[in-house]
């Protein structure tokens, strides 16, 4: 085994640094994504584990030439697919320095353990969720797990009030738990009432508005009805930023009919949560901060690398009740009194993700974030203006954070063939490869979905991205 003090090693580093910022600085210049060839794609594939080992400088190498040159295209300022963010620079740098301290972050003495509590904070404190008077939480390794746990203590606690102890006994006899949700509700909301033994069924999909947004009239008639039929509602699940459009659920409402009915208010921010920073739209966010949880992704808008999401709670000793094995005579009350992070979560050995918070967040500041922020929102609204501007596009929801869903209406075509043209643009796009949109459904349409959360996009790359989908739209009806 090769010895971090040799000089081998060093050189190696300094050649992975080169590799990284020359990858970094061609990114823009370059294709937003190419499909893979097939013979590297086999190649990689079908790679044989080596019997004897190679150079770390030849790794690079080959690193360079199999592996950067076929990019997911998430880092190029024109890719506007999924919530998929372009690795911020700061962090970039503080992974390397984490992955050489290697600590597992599940509790101790060490500083990768209290930094991630001052990020925590610094993440709650960005969108305005309370950091103190008990609440707390821990990053995660996405939204999709931050829910788990949210809605894992909310269980442990609507079970409780039932007088039933959960950790002992299971579901097993207990009243059916049902939680409420729109459809346009992410999916991780569904998986993790699965995976927690609620139960998809018992996950209500309940009315909404035209923009996808919980009706609180047709919420509060659900839990009446359910509560009737002897069940237990625990939960509403709401959303700072839908998967589709990007709505934000009227939270301030929800709160107020959660605190008459008792009920865990759970909010899904992964993507959108951040949009408060921006002035011209933080008001649609009034009511975040009186939420139950509240799950985020920093590796989304705020451009962490990949992985790190943020479970917040307003109370942390319910997460410490639903998770801890620990008996409490062992547990280490110093300093706060938190414990290890390990006791208010799944993972026991936990990878230090506060190093990349930390840099990412120090780097630019929180003048800086909201200046990025405010960026985007406002490029979603032009490229909302310009979509309703163009008799050949339509735009299918009002631009309420950052994502803009539209879909191209070529005179001359019945519903069903705009359907099967948008079904099968997005993929044309990309292939291209000069912008990168994707495809969803919205109110029964094929739509195009544009999401912009990469700050150094500009209006000029909008212009790319409407040329591309009239060009790809052309090919489409009429090919060669």
């Amino acid at each position: 085994m090769i010895s971090m003090a040799d000089p081998n090693f060093r050189t190696a580093a300094r050649a992975a640094a080169d590799l990284v910022a020359d990858y970094l600085a061609a990114v823009p210049d370059g294709p937003v994504w190419q499909p893979m060839d097939p013979a590297a794609r086999q190649a990689l594939l079908e790679a044989p584990l080596p019997e004897q080992g190679r150079e770390l400088t030849e790794l690079l190498q080959v690193i360079a030439a199999e592996v950067m040159t076929a990019p997911m295209g998430n880092g190029h300022p024109r890719f506007f697919g999924w919530v998929n963010a372009a690795p911020a620079p700061a962090g970039v740098l503080a992974t390397l320095a984490a992955a050489a301290v290697n600590p597992s972050s599940a509790g101790g003495d060490h500083a990768d353990v209290h930094l991630e509590r001052a990020v925590v904070r610094w993440i709650a404190e960005l969108v305005g969720y309370p950091a103190a008077d008990g609440a707390g939480g821990l990053l995660t390794s996405g939204a999709s797990m931050a829910t788990i746990v949210c809605l894992a203590a909310a269980r442990q606690r609507a079970a409780a009030r039932a007088g039933w102890d959960l950790r002992e006994d299971g579901l097993s006899g207990l009243p059916p738990l049902v939680g409420y949700a729109t459809g346009e509700t992410h999916s991780c909301v569904r998986k993790a009432a699965e995976l927690l033994g609620i139960g998809s069924r018992q996950l209500r999909v309940v009315p909404a508005d035209a923009q996808g947004r919980i009706d609180p009239d047709g919420l509060r008639a659900a839990i009446a009805a359910d509560r009737a039929a002897g069940r237990l509602p625990f939960l509403v699940a709401a959303s700072a930023g839908t998967v589709n459009t990007g709505a934000v659920d009227r939270l301030d409402a929800l709160a107020d009919l959660c605190e008459q009915e008792e009920l865990w208010l759970h909010v899904d921010g992964a993507y959108g949560a951040f949009g408060v920073l921006d002035p011209a739209i933080a008001h649609r966010y009034a009511g975040l901060d009186r939420a139950d949880s509240l799950a985020l992704d920093p590796h989304k808008w705020l451009g962490v690398p990949v992985d790190c999401g943020c479970a917040l709670v307003r109370d942390a000793a319910q997460l410490r009740g639903t998770f801890s094995l620990v008996p409490s005579y062992l547990r280490d009350e110093e300093g706060d009194g938190f414990g290890w992070f390990s006791e208010y979560g799944i993972e026991q050995t936990r990878p230090f993700r506060s190093l990349k918070v930390w840099a990412t967040l120090a780097h630019r500041g929180r003048a800086g974030l909201a200046a990025d922020v405010a960026h985007c929102t406002a490029l979603a609204r032009r490229l909302g203006e310009l979509v309703a501007a163009d008799p050949e596009l339509e735009l299918l929801a009002p631009v309420e954070t950052s994502i803009t869903a539209f879909r191209a209406r070529p005179a001359g075509l019945d519903e069903a063939a705009l359907d099967a043209l948008n079904r099968a643009l997005p993929l044309a796009v990309q292939k291209r490869g000069r912008a990168f949109v994707t495809g969803t459904v919205l109110a029964g349409r094929e739509a195009l979905r544009a999401c912009l959360i990469n700050a150094a996009a500009t209006e000029s790359d909008l212009a790319v991205l409407l040329a591309e989908v009239r060009a790809a739209a052309a090919d489409l009806m009429h090919p060669q």
